[in-house]
């Protein structure tokens, strides 16, 4: 009967090492963690400030909207496709956001080439 030759340590030790069949997994579990956050209240006279930079927003306007989503505050950068003051909602590029879930709002300026 043939023996095999005898193992290093190290060579041995690497068979009990943790395997990882998906690289990046831990990480990409780790960057999706958050903190749930209950929805904040806006006062009276954020509510009316916020309402007054909708009224200047048009279709076509670049914005950044910071709004409530399941427990999480997100923001979004895009062109405003859509304003609906009757169902209440504001759609920049496929974010379509209830405009009760609106926190912040802000227009881009537009720099059309000029230096």
């Amino acid at each position: 009967m043939e023996s095999r030759p005898k193992m290093s340590r190290e060579d041995r030790a690497k068979q009990f090492m943790p395997f990882a069949a998906l690289k990046g997994y831990n990480d990409a579990l780790r960057k999706k963690e958050k903190i749930v956050v209950s929805k904040m209240e806006l006062s009276e006279d954020y509510a009316e400030e916020l309402d007054r930079r909708l009224n200047g927003i048009q279709p076509g306007d670049m914005v950044t909207a910071v709004y409530f989503c399941r427990g999480e505050y997100l923001k979004a950068t895009g062109m405003v496709a859509k304003l609906d003051r009757d169902s209440r909602f504001l759609q920049i590029v496929g974010n379509k956001i209830p405009l009760q879930d609106l926190y912040d709002i802000s227009t881009e300026e537009r720099n059309c080439g000029q230096t």
